[in-house]
């Protein structure tokens, strides 16, 4: 399998939230920039609430809205699932979607546990042979910038790589009347700021050195015990209750040193309490002969320090990276017209598609999911015992 019938691709989408926004958008864009070997069809959107859903299907430009995503698993005229539910249901999803030899795009983190991520590595490597693909979404990879940093460490620009750092950090949970929402429930999130955010700079990191984290030392943190419900909680404000409140069973910060497996050593942290920073995600590289540092909050620069040349000339200087021969740029705006952050989901469209229609396999892979989410695991067996902690596998 690889694309359905006269070159189109028709895509399902199940969740149409944040996530599911910013991949309609991307499947609504990426064939009218991007020449590509199929022309997608936004067939359906998949979520609980027929209203709702509805409303998101006409808003976000799918043909149709559907309640239960197993109607779409069963139909002949999907090719794709795209998941943008919490991380509770992805391999469910995934898995039957897999099954019935449909390609899948996975939400990050790939899954809440190690064993429901290598259950849908395994039912990916099932139907590899068919030719059905599965990708897991860290988008940031896709950033321009971002992908450039990959290139230049892998050219051998900075030398041996010594030093990684990696942070992000949010601020939208410093208010303590911030009510109970899913991504601060375990059963349903499966962690807090660890999967939401920590997950994306682990891959980020690993896909810019090409290094896996072999070993950390972690610690993990929530400042806030109890939070309101939601106002559609069955207690909350909608049932009469505005005082009724929940347990956060979540962390609300993650910091761990890190061990690689070329040899450098790294510190990550993640917060959703830093004050006043609102998306602020930031990697820096060193390495023998140079360093490189990329800050999503200027997402269309790159710092870049070249160690070879005479000292007199050494410093910092800035990329601007919007030339047509960066990463993915050419497809977009003339030199120095900067893009943003929902193009990362287009990209990614864009290598999925090109990966279908070629029959290879796209990256981030379910494998690469698989490899985040043992270091989530990694970090949260070591908060528990305050001692370092192999990543398994």
């Amino acid at each position: 399998m690889t694309v359905g019938n006269n070159g189109v691709l028709r895509v399902a989408m199940v969740g149409y939230a944040f996530m599911g926004a910013a991949h309609s958008h991307a499947w609504r864009s990426v064939n009218r920039f991007f020449d590509l070997p199929a022309k997608v069809r936004m067939v359906a959107v998949c979520g609980r609430d027929a209203a709702k859903v509805s409303a998101a299907a006409e808003r976000l430009g799918w043909e149709e809205a559907v309640t239960d995503w197993r109607t779409l698993i069963d139909r002949d005229d999907i090719n794709l699932i795209d998941i943008c539910t919490p991380g509770d249901s992805h391999a469910e999803i995934a898995i039957a979607a897999l099954n019935a030899g449909k390609h899948v795009l996975c939400e990050k983190p790939l899954a809440n546990s190690v064993a429901e991520a290598e259950a849908m590595v395994a039912a990916a490597a099932a139907v590899r042979a068919r030719g059905v693909r599965a990708m897991c979404g860290y988008n940031y990879r896709r950033v321009p910038a971002a992908t450039l940093m990959a290139q230049l460490v892998a050219e051998g620009r900075i030398g041996e790589i010594r030093h990684v750092r990696a942070a992000y950090r949010q601020d939208w949970l410093v208010d303590p009347q911030f009510p109970l929402v899913w991504r601060l429930r375990k059963e349903i999130a499966g962690s807090g700021a660890l999967g939401d955010i920590a997950a994306h700079i682990i891959d980020l990191t690993q896909f810019v050195t090409g290094q896996r984290i072999t070993r950390v030392s972690a610690l993990t943190e929530t400042f806030i015990h109890q939070r309101p419900l939601p106002a559609d909680a069955p207690n909350g404000p909608a049932g009469g209750d505005d005082t009724a409140t929940g347990p956060v069973t979540v962390d609300d910060t993650a910091l761990f040193l890190a061990r690689l497996d070329g040899g450098a050593v790294a510190t990550y942290e993640a917060t959703r309490f830093a004050t006043g920073r609102r998306n602020g995600l930031t990697v820096e590289i060193n390495g023998s002969r140079g360093s490189l540092a990329f800050d999503l909050e200027r997402l269309n620069e790159l710092e870049f320090f070249d160690a070879t040349v005479p000292r007199r000339e050494q410093g910092f200087r800035r990329i601007l990276v919007t030339e047509a021969d960066h990463p993915y740029v050419g497809a977009w705006w003339p030199p120095g017209h900067i893009i943003g952050y929902e193009h990362s989901f287009t990209h990614q469209a864009r290598d999925l598609i090109e990966a279908i229609a070629t029959g290879t396999d796209p990256r981030p892979s379910f494998e690469d999911g698989l490899a985040v989410q043992r270091v989530l695991d990694a970090v949260e067996r070591s908060a528990a015992t305050g001692a370092w902690t192999e990543v398994s596998g």
